[in-house]
């Protein structure tokens, strides 16, 4: 009787949502906006009206759909509960009763940074992995944890935050969460644009990021390409402190792949070969040869998480 799962992928502008079978082949995909006035109150119920206007548009009923996967932008329990969502407004409550009360569908929801990870392991990079943790490197950093198939979410919903392993006691600018030294500071496509202003006015060398008014972290993997020198160097240290912090979280999961994903993974061979090459000088002996592949979903990993966790229900 069950045919189908319903993935969805909750976002500061827009709510993707996917349509799916039970074997995890996509049958549709659409967004709405999310409507953030009155603290986010109508998110729900619009998302709850667009799965209901598909299901009916495709004659699909109800009893016909196993369940429904939500990934949201905060801190989730594994009862549901969202330890608040500041980019949407939310207070602390159980998204997957409250949705489940509005839909009536059973739903399970995760952290967004988690089931973007459950897509990869599902049907991207990861696929035919179960240990396997996800680095996504763009504005900040995120990650998600896979062990044994299931998503590592932690007490409090915060595993998975690498982001914010402090990898720089000495540094003196905060980073977003607060503290100081993150690896967001570092490893994210903003942080890589610090190094590059950082080492342009420690030294008084010639490099083509000079001549460009806004510096973006595709313009130094572009020069370093290229044999730019201060771009190399830049790559390096970026490379080095991401390649280091791996290798300590390698030592508590002892994953089979990190799958890097983001923005910044578009830089290709260059990137992965470089984190790799610190991966292996930096990881304990016994996890020294685990896998590194780039995402392959791209924006559509959400809902095909979101599909894989409503397995799960």
């Amino acid at each position: 009787m069950k045919k189908y799962l319903v993935g969805i992928d909750i976002g500061g502008t827009t709510v993707k949502l996917g349509l799916f079978d039970l074997n995890g082949e996509l049958l549709d995909k659409w967004e709405i906006e999310t409507r953030k006035t009155e603290k986010g109150r109508y998110i729900l119920s619009d998302i709850a009206k667009s799965i209901e206007g598909i299901l009916n548009e495709r004659k699909i009923k109800k009893e016909e759909v196993l369940g429904v996967g939500v990934g949201v932008p905060g801190p989730v329990k594994e009862d549901g509960t969202v330890l608040g969502c500041v980019n949407l407004g939310w207070p602390v409550f159980n998204v997957s009763t409250e949705l489940e009360m509005i839909l009536g569908l059973p739903v399970k929801v995760a952290n967004d940074a988690n089931i973007a990870a459950l897509g990869e392991m599902f049907k991207g990079g990861g696929k035919g992995y179960k240990n396997m943790i996800m680095v996504t490197l763009g504005t900040g950093v995120g990650g998600g944890v896979i062990i044994n198939g299931k998503v590592l979410a932690g007490n409090n919903g915060a595993g998975g935050e690498i982001g914010h392993i402090s990898v720089n006691p000495h540094e003196k600018i905060s980073c977003n969460c607060g503290k100081k030294g993150c690896l967001e500071q570092y490893a994210s496509a903003t942080g890589i644009v610090k190094l590059a202003k950082d080492a342009l006015e420690k030294e008084n060398c010639e490099s083509k990021l000079r001549d460009i008014k806004e510096i973006t972290a595709k313009d130094i993997f572009d020069f370093a390409k290229e044999n730019e020198q201060l771009s190399l160097e830049v790559v390096d240290k970026f490379a080095s402190i991401l390649g280091r912090a791996l290798a300590n979280i390698s030592c508590i999961c002892d994953p089979e792949v990190f799958v890097i994903g983001g923005g910044v993974s578009k830089a290709g061979d260059i990137l992965i070969d470089k984190v790799k090459q610190y991966y292996r000088e930096n990881a304990f002996h016994a996890t020294v040869d685990t896998k590194f592949k780039v995402a392959k979903l791209g924006n559509d990993a959400g809902i095909f998480g979101g599909a894989k966790l409503a397995l799960e229900i």
